[in-house]
């Protein structure tokens, strides 16, 4: 398989820079054969790394500025500063056409919030969403959002699953991808208003998948549904959650294997299963925060990401673009819009 497409790197972003984005790149470039680089930052930074990655530098290019936005600034003051900045450079050749896509580890609200005003939305979605992979005791689940939109009305909820039933079928190969809203209990009643109108939408309403009803927080781990939908505060609080809880656990493991001889004999016997729960739970395998709805590809990497981490973002970015995800995304939205239970954006939500 051969992806013709480029991606922008905005190699300055994260906490390491291009020794981390470029070597990322390079190691993603063996999974995505045909693919093009466009490095933005600065090009005495980066093209030491480059050239330490011959295969890469063969199909890439850099744009330099040495001007980044950094990690500590507020989504405002990154915009009125952004010019010429190696993440809105990044983001603006998407825009234009010299690239398919953008990767960044940079300033989270910094890049939705430019990513948003550049790229702007597709047609009939208001507001875009971080969606990412979850692993559970099943397949993967992909859930939305997780911190773009912290209060969501009901039509905002719909659009979302939308979005995440497209994501489970064009990337994810599930054919009738099952969707849940995030709440607080399963009962019709449960749950605030918002919450309560979305469920009454997707309950008689055509989805390109199947609308399971209320789930709650540990039904995300059990892998109950193939799609979590929930508002950007909820969803970030579960998230965070979740990797506070992954870290408490293998901190109670060393702290239990080493509380006695007996007891790391008993680890030495099982290293080979928990090599196996380790790569099952290894963050990197689910870095990339993907910005869906938008009429462009963008995809987040963690800050802190290491380099597989990094590549594991680049791959994401691009099997979006592969699998053209914002084509099919704009067509099921303009048939699920067209339905009569719909409820259609209010012209103040659209202007």
């Amino acid at each position: 398989m051969t992806y013709s497409q480029t991606i922008a790197i905005d190699a300055m972003g994260g906490d390491f820079g291009p020794d981390v984005t470029v070597a990322g790149a390079a190691q993603a470039l063996a999974d995505i054969p045909g693919t093009k680089f466009l490095f933005f930052g600065d090009e005495a930074k980066i093209a030491p790394v480059l050239n330490r990655y011959p295969a890469l530098k063969a199909v890439s290019g850099i744009v330099h500025t040495d001007k980044k936005i950094s990690s500590t600034d507020k989504p405002s003051t990154a915009i009125r500063n952004s010019k010429d900045s190696s993440m809105r450079l990044a983001i603006e050749a998407v825009k234009d056409g010299k690239a398919d896509s953008v990767v960044s580890a940079g300033n989270t609200g910094a890049l939705m919030a430019l990513s948003k005003m550049i790229l702007k939305t597709l047609p009939g979605i208001e507001r875009p969403a971080i969606a990412s992979i979850m692993p559970t005791m099943g397949r993967p689940t992909v859930m939305l959002d997780l911190g773009a939109n912290l209060e969501c009305d009901a039509n905002v909820l719909v659009q979302f699953a939308v979005l995440g039933t497209v994501y489970a079928r064009v990337v994810m190969n599930i054919d009738n991808p099952t969707v849940g809203l995030l709440n607080v209990g399963t009962e019709d009643m449960k749950g605030h208003e918002e919450v309560r109108t979305a469920a009454a939408i997707l309950s008689n309403v055509k989805l390109p998948g199947t609308y399971h009803g209320f789930i709650e927080g540990n039904d995300i781990t059990k892998g109950t549904v193939n799609v979590v939908v929930t508002d950007g505060f909820t969803g970030n609080v579960a998230l965070k959650t979740a990797e506070g809880v992954g870290k408490l656990a293998s901190s109670f493991l060393k702290d239990a294997f080493k509380s006695s001889p007996l007891a790391l004999l008993g680890y030495i016997l099982s290293s080979g299963a928990m090599k196996k729960l380790k790569g099952k739970l290894d963050p990197a395998k689910y870095n990339g925060g993907m910005f869906l709805g938008l009429d462009g590809v963008a995809v987040k990497s963690h800050g802190g990401s290491n380099i597989e981490g990094t590549a594991n973002a680049i791959r994401v970015a691009a099997n979006l673009v592969h699998n053209g995800f914002n084509k099919r995304v704009a067509a099921e939205m303009a048939g699920v819009m067209g339905q009569a239970g719909f409820s259609k954006p209010s012209e103040a939500a659209q202007a």
